[in-house]
């Protein structure tokens, strides 16, 4: 089985963030098609392009389908198959970290000096934190040869 192709389409609206999404999208499903993927993931990528080729208008609801095909493939091959797209790690522990590391430092910080003003200082850290962790995970995809050579934006 294969991977449908995306019709070629001239954006009708001349939207730069449409033919941008459009093109990473084309350019994510040439990606996939080197990596050796399950009948049911290819069955699932088709569907999603099929959905796109059968669209006939374009705008800011043809460029939202696009950027939810995007993020539904990238999750698909990232929970099936650990394969991720460049700094996917570090982009997903950047705001964990906020949450998980920075929030609490901050609680930690202002409780300890007596002003919760502090609070704010525990969100850089835990950004940076996480940021460090992501990007430990992403070195770890690449020595593994996990990582596709596209970076999603």
């Amino acid at each position: 089985m294969q991977i449908n192709e995306l019709n070629q389409r001239q954006v009708a609206d001349n939207s730069v963030k449409t033919r941008k999404a459009y093109d990473q999208l084309d350019k994510l499903l040439n990606v996939l098609k080197k990596k050796n993927l399950t009948d049911r993931i290819i069955g699932s990528i088709n569907r999603d392009v099929d959905k796109i080729n059968s669209i006939p208008y374009h705008g800011k609801a043809y460029r939202r389908l696009i950027n939810k095909s995007i993020s539904g493939i990238v999750e698909l091959v990232a929970t099936e198959l650990k394969l991720v797209p460049v700094n996917y790690y570090r982009n997903y522990w950047m705001s964990l970290g906020l949450a998980v590391f920075g929030l609490p430092l901050g609680i930690v910080f202002g409780t300890t000096f007596g002003n919760m003003a502090f609070i704010g200082t525990g969100l850089p850290l835990g950004l940076v934190i996480g940021m460090a962790v992501g990007m430990r995970m992403d070195k770890k995809a690449l020595e593994e040869d996990r990582q596709l050579d596209i970076n999603i934006e």
